[in-house]
């Protein structure tokens, strides 16, 4: 199996740079990521330093896939996610939009948890279970150079859950090879992800790597044993939520036979969301696997 080990930090989802690593279709490797603070918080008394490392979100990549063309689509499957220091942090300053109700003086916080056992021990009474998940998967668009803050169509920092081990995420080929990235993998985090922090952590994921040929897609979608769904991302959020179902019922309609305005019935009445950061206005539309085969 294939080690991309940790190197040079990269914060844009570019096709302009070498890649670090060859695969062919239907490999599957491992692939070592830092944390989403550049690895500066350690300890409850580190502080991210931005004046030496400005940016967040650090990626692993490019990965160039053989085979892989405009038009294609990469699924990806998350076999799983490792902690490599076997702990997680996060911080909770900059309340951002909170502050008009909760004011602005929101201490540091910085918070370093152990992981043992499956569990993140958030102090010596609590714990959260560990879910652990990817930040950001995505690959290198045909037109742009976007940075690992936004989400989009090729992906990005989508911060859904749904990322997650036993998740195949789909994402279109717009470049020769994909130039997959990944990174910013969380201990467990919240939906929406208030604090713009998950419980950060440095990993090892692993994951198999599949080409769909001609398979255009036009952005991010998950597929679980349970569920597909859409992954759209902007402000406002309705906007995304209104876009993310439409992708999700074309899906349905091009993939399953259903009829686009039976789907957009269903969908009201057995839909579900998952919402990624809420400052970017990132969502997940979902539809249990159960309804696809009834097509109507």
């Amino acid at each position: 199996m294939k080690r991309l080990a940790l190197g040079p930090l990269v914060y844009e989802f570019s096709r302009h740079v070498e890649p670090r690593l060859r695969i062919e279709p239907g490999e599957t490797i491992v692939v070592e990521t830092e944390d989403a603070f550049s690895g500066q918080i350690r300890s409850d008394a580190d502080r991210r330093d931005k004046t030496t490392m400005p940016f967040s979100n650090p990626q692993t990549g490019p990965i160039f896939v053989d085979g892989a063309k405009p038009g294609d689509a990469l699924a990806v499957k998350i076999e799983s996610i490792t902690p490599t220091r076997g702990q997680c942090v996060t911080r909770t300053s900059d309340p951002n939009q909170l502050a008009q109700w909760l004011g602005d003086d929101c201490p540091h916080g910085t918070h370093v948890c152990p992981i043992r056992d499956g569990q993140i021990l958030w102090t010596d009474r609590l714990s959260i279970p560990y879910t652990p998940m990817l930040g950001c998967i995505g690959t290198a668009p045909q037109w742009g150079v976007p940075t690992t803050l936004p989400a989009g169509p090729h992906g990005g920092n989508m911060d859904i859950v749904e990322t997650c081990p036993g998740s195949t995420i789909y994402l279109p080929v717009t470049v020769p090879g994909g130039y997959l990235y990944l990174g910013d993998a969380h201990a467990a985090m919240g939906h929406g992800e208030l604090s713009a922090s998950g419980l950060e952590m440095a990993a090892e994921t692993v994951l198999t790597v599949d080409v769909l040929k001609s398979r255009r897609i036009p952005g991010p979608r998950i597929e679980t044993a349970s569920q597909i769904m859409t992954v759209t991302s902007g402000c406002p959020m309705e906007r995304s939520c209104a876009q993310g179902f439409a992708q999700l019922i074309l899906w349905m309609e091009s993939d399953f036979g259903w009829n686009r305005w039976r789907a957009y019935d269903l969908l009201t009445h057995v839909a579900q969301l998952s919402i990624g950061y809420y400052g970017i206005g990132t969502v997940a539309v979902k539809i249990d696997k159960r309804y696809l085969s009834l097509a109507s």
